[in-house]
């Protein structure tokens, strides 16, 4: 099998296995839907008091909501994602047989998490998505154009996602243990990427830090792509930077975790 074939199958593998979990599916797009709805009336009130407030009218306040609850899970803002898999094989040991794979250990885990991805986007975040465009007012593009430069902003938001997460699980080969790690993914995720408030809303010195931290390319690009706020090549740039500098300093991890490491379990 030739390695974009064996990749390709790894993804695959990913989307399958998500897509067994039907209950959990469900329950995660009812969870979606009524967050979506709690933070749309607080983000109404809000925008009541504060009108444009991050340069967005209350129409694309309320888009923004939900694209953030299509991408909660695609995007596995609080963890949850391929690092909790790795995280859990390096410390029993398991992590012993991926090494010896005849396939790349990064790209073995970036396929498997874009195949989660996509099987979230489709299950978990289109049904939000479009409950919010049935019964809210949304600053959504009549145009094909938009909504293809969306797409591929989700793409790259995804590779900046599992970059994140990547790094992340790696800290485990000299933790032994991840779980004080995933607590810093999850609160990291939550505060930096914008899915409580829009990360233009933010005041002064922290408001432009945040917006070039990484974490903003995951779901601030992405909306402001699709509500036509940013030039979408300008959006793809700072994706692309900082998703290669990211994938790059995870090559680097790995190269010095697995040069001299000791597997715990034996």
């Amino acid at each position: 099998m030739g390695a974009g074939r064996l990749y390709v199958a790894v993804a695959a593998g990913g989307f399958r296995r998500y897509a067994t979990y039907r209950a959990a599916t469900a329950a995660g797009v009812f969870t979606n839907t009524v967050f979506g709805v709690i933070l749309v009336y607080t983000y109404l009130a809000l925008w009541d008091e504060r009108p444009h407030l991050g340069g967005y009218d209350q129409a694309q306040a309320v888009t923004y909501v939900w694209l953030g609850q299509c991408l909660y899970a695609t995007l596995a803002i609080q963890g949850g994602g391929a690092e909790k898999d790795l995280m859990e094989r390096i410390r029993t040991g398991e992590i012993a047989v991926d090494l010896y794979r005849p396939a790349d250990l990064q790209l073995w885990w970036l396929a498997s998490d874009l195949g989660r991805s996509l099987f979230q986007l489709l299950g978990r975040g289109v049904v939000p998505f479009a409950f919010g465009a049935l019964f809210f007012p949304m600053a959504l593009p009549t145009e094909a154009g938009p909504w293809a430069a969306c797409l591929v902003a989700l793409l790259l938001a995804m590779l900046v996602s599992f970059a994140i997460r990547y790094l992340a699980a790696l800290s485990a080969f000299w933790l032994m243990d991840g779980m004080g790690v995933s607590q810093a993914v999850m609160i990291t995720g939550v505060f930096f990427s914008g899915i409580v408030l829009p990360l233009n809303a933010f005041p002064g010195g922290l408001g432009d830090l945040v917006r070039v931290l990484p974490w903003a390319a995951q779901i601030q690009m992405p909306a402001d792509v699709l509500m036509g706020e940013i030039d979408p090549w300008r959006a793809f740039a700072f994706q692309a930077v900082w998703a290669v500098l990211l994938l790059a300093a995870g090559r680097l991890l790995q190269s010095a975790a697995t040069r001299r490491v000791v597997v715990q379990g034996g």
